[in-house]
């Protein structure tokens, strides 16, 4: 990818224009930032139904991203998660964990975790691989050798299948969740409602469809993962059936969005360079932990998050101020050549020290299904390997319009040559 250097008084994130612009017009600008101004205070721009904030620190690079995520106390979640200031109200109900601090988040993520322990995935791991085979299967028998949307028919089921499966959610229900989720996070784009009543009549739907499921299995436990965590207890305490309705949210939107988006990233960089597609699948085993390793950092599918500032601090000599927002930027601190060599190069052999931050750079936000969307990402591309090794993007992917999802909506793919 060639660069070109982008003057600093040109920049501004904050643009919505700046977001459905050339990607090689974005990773300049971040190249730009990350090279001259890695700690940049940038004005925030009205937006709908929410006024202007009061505008927000870019930090663009690894080193300083990994400090603020892992300094919660000095870089707060529970004033916001997203760059936009929202109602405490909104900030729970769609955030859950990822809008809390201690001790509110510890008693909700020790509940939460419970759910997510190695044997409970583990408990998984064969619904995984005949969720991915059946996958293929259906598309091998519906399309054959002709041109399909891989986004539609494999990379959003997928997860979303094995998450509803988890979960105990009934088949019937996945493609209303599924639509469910692409209105939440595609809420700034017109293909998915791009309105605040929209988004939040389908939030108010979903919440209620969670909170109804965790209070069916609070009386009734099922063997799933909404029942673990409907009764679990910590110290005596029990998640709500509204925290249980606000975590749902999080868990299906968040958790199904981020590894679809990642999946879809890699089928497009696995046919782009396939000297790379050659090189792990001749030997997948071999190269499977660094090459999924590769493909988060590729695909960064959360651009952003948002820390507040609790007292007054500074980052590389830059004075923060008590109260004031600084924005992690994942893709930005996944591109920094001070630690990835030749950062826009797509290599399933790269072993990244330190590790590549598309799951979060540590701390106690790190992403609770990190290793579920690991193990997804390693089975479905063994399946494709296995049944269908010519599969190939055939055009230009349509991208999700937002400043916070690395998104793919449509994709058109063949499985032939």
């Amino acid at each position: 990818m060639e660069l070109r250097p982008i003057p600093l008084d040109q920049i501004d994130l904050s643009s919505p224009e700046f977001w459905t612009g050339p990607r090689e017009h974005r990773e300049s600008t971040f190249a730009t930032l990350r090279r001259e101004s890695p700690i940049h205070f940038f004005p925030e721009h009205d937006m709908p139904f929410f006024p202007a904030g009061p505008g927000y620190f870019a930090i663009t690079k690894h080193e300083d991203i990994w400090h603020v995520s892992r300094n919660p106390e000095t870089f707060c979640s529970g004033e916001g998660f997203n760059i936009t200031d929202l109602p405490a109200e909104l900030r729970e109900f769609y955030g859950s964990m990822i809008a809390m601090d201690d001790p509110k988040h510890v008693r909700l993520r020790t509940i939460v975790s419970k759910a997510f322990t190695p044997k409970e995935i583990g408990r998984v791991e064969q619904f995984v691989r005949d969720r991915a085979a059946g996958i293929l299967d259906r598309v091998l028998e519906k399309h054959g050798d002709g041109e399909f949307d891989f986004v539609d028919n494999i990379a959003a089921p997928f997860p979303l299948e094995i998450i509803c499966q988890m979960m105990g959610i009934p088949p019937s229900d996945e493609r209303q969740i599924l639509e469910w989720s692409n209105v939440i996070l595609g809420a700034g784009d017109p293909d998915f409602g791009g309105t605040f009543e929209n988004l939040m009549n389908v939030s108010l739907e979903i919440f209620a469809y969670a909170q109804a499921h965790g209070e069916a299995r609070l009386k009734n436990p099922a063997d799933d993962l909404t029942s673990v965590m409907m009764n679990a207890t910590v110290d005596g305490d029990r998640m709500t059936p509204q925290e249980f309705g606000s975590f749902f949210i999080l868990l299906v939107v968040a958790g199904n969005e981020t590894t679809r988006n990642a999946i879809s990233h890699a089928m497009l960089a696995l046919t782009t360079h396939q000297d790379q597609r050659k090189i792990w699948f001749d030997d997948f085993e071999a190269n499977t932990k660094t090459a999924v390793e590769e493909i988060v950092r590729w695909a960064t599918p959360v651009i952003n998050f948002r820390r507040t500032a609790t007292r007054d601090t500074e980052i590389r000599g830059v004075k923060i101020a008590a109260g004031q927002k600084v924005v992690m930027w994942y893709n930005s601190g996944n591109r920094d050549d001070d630690v990835y060599a030749d950062p826009y190069r797509f290599d399933v052999t790269r072993t990244a020290n330190p590790a590549q931050i598309g799951f979060g750079a540590g701390g106690p936000h790190f992403c609770l299904g990190a290793n579920l969307a690991r193990r997804e990402i390693a089975v479905m591309f063994d399946e494709i390997r296995r049944k269908a090794p010519n599969l190939h993007v055939t055009g230009e992917p349509a991208y999700l319009q937002s400043n916070f999802i690395n998104g793919i909506k449509r994709m058109p793919a063949r499985l032939g040559v």
